[in-house]
């Protein structure tokens, strides 16, 4: 028994809200043995309201309840959470369909096509909620974790603020968030670097000039790189010349940070703005790519135009 025909049965008949109901009722039509009308869609509405908000109330406190348990790390009270609020909606989806009294056999005509539509519009939200609680079952990814997301055309890079049950949230140094779905992160490469240890190297090229003494120009490198604040003292940072050319020598400057979240870009700033000032207080230059020396080489002809130019230089002071 359908709850309209409850609350009309526990009402005295002759009174005057059975009169209204009783009228309302009226106004509607039958559809497969099921009654439809006004007063079913307003009990309807209130059920679905009331059960939707009861369900919301039921996951905050089952989240606040998992929240209080010592003993579970981040990702499982996250998980915990997931669990919990698929089998709410669930649970509350069914006794919803048992207080209005639907019958699902009087809707088997349009079962198969229904569950055909569902299935098809419903197919990436499922295969994305399966990815989510995949992702947070192996801890590969977690909130707080910095990942870079390669999807061949671009690399996103930021810190991982939620995992929802459609895409995860990331957020870069920018301030821009970024939504991305879980399946991307199953299926395209994906960059965790705080998922072992939050240690992260940076690689910072420099090139001296051709003239420059390489191993005081090391030597003011390391100097500079020790004495930038986020860059840590273990490992230390090191200097490996990795190239020479005509445009001077290039080395490559490695440190390490245990903090990827507050960006990259600054710790390079900071050890090239260091090297600069020690390499001005030394001598030590950079390569001016303005600038191009030219050699000759002693030949007869080179011999030949010097001594031509000579003479037309003679010319010309004669002539003057």
């Amino acid at each position: 028994m359908s709850a309209p025909t409850r609350i009309l049965q526990d009402i005295e008949p002759g009174s005057q809200a059975w009169g209204l109901i009783s009228t309302l009722d009226r106004w509607g039509f039958d559809l497969f043995g099921t009654r439809i009308s006004v007063w079913t869609a307003l009990v309807a509405l209130a059920v679905v309201v009331a059960a939707l908000l009861l369900a919301r109330l039921t996951i905050k406190v089952a989240g606040w309840l998992i929240g209080t348990i010592q003993g579970l790390d981040t990702t499982q009270r996250l998980l915990s959470q997931k669990l919990v609020a698929i089998a709410v909606w669930t649970v509350t989806f069914l006794l919803t369909l048992d207080i209005l009294g639907i019958d699902l056999t009087a809707l088997a005509v349009f079962s198969g096509a229904f569950g055909l539509a569902l299935g098809f519009g419903f197919q990436k939200t499922f295969g994305n909620l399966l990815a989510g609680i995949i992702l947070l079952m192996d801890r590969s990814i977690k909130p707080g974790d910095v990942i870079a997301v390669n999807d061949g055309i671009t690399n996103t890079v930021g810190q991982v603020k939620k995992i929802g049950i459609r895409a995860v949230s990331v957020t870069t140094r920018d301030k821009k968030e970024y939504l991305i779905p879980n399946e991307n992160l199953m299926i395209n490469q994906v960059e965790n670097w705080s998922f072992s240890s939050r240690d992260v190297r940076i690689r910072v090229p420099l090139t001296v000039a051709p003239n420059a003494d390489l191993e005081l120009a090391e030597r003011l490198i390391l100097e500079a790189a020790g004495k930038v604040p986020r860059v840590l003292r273990a490992p230390k940072p090191a200097v490996w010349l990795i190239d020479l050319h005509e445009a001077g020598a290039t080395f490559e400057i490695r440190v390490w940070i245990d903090d990827p979240e507050e960006g990259l870009a600054s710790v390079r700033s900071d050890v090239l703005k260091r090297v600069w000032k020690l390499f001005r207080e030394h001598g030590i230059e950079l390569p001016d790519r303005t600038l191009r020396a030219v050699s000759l080489r002693d030949s007869e002809a080179l011999r030949r135009i010097m001594a031509e130019l000579r003479e037309a230089q003679k010319i010309d002071g004669n002539s003057s």
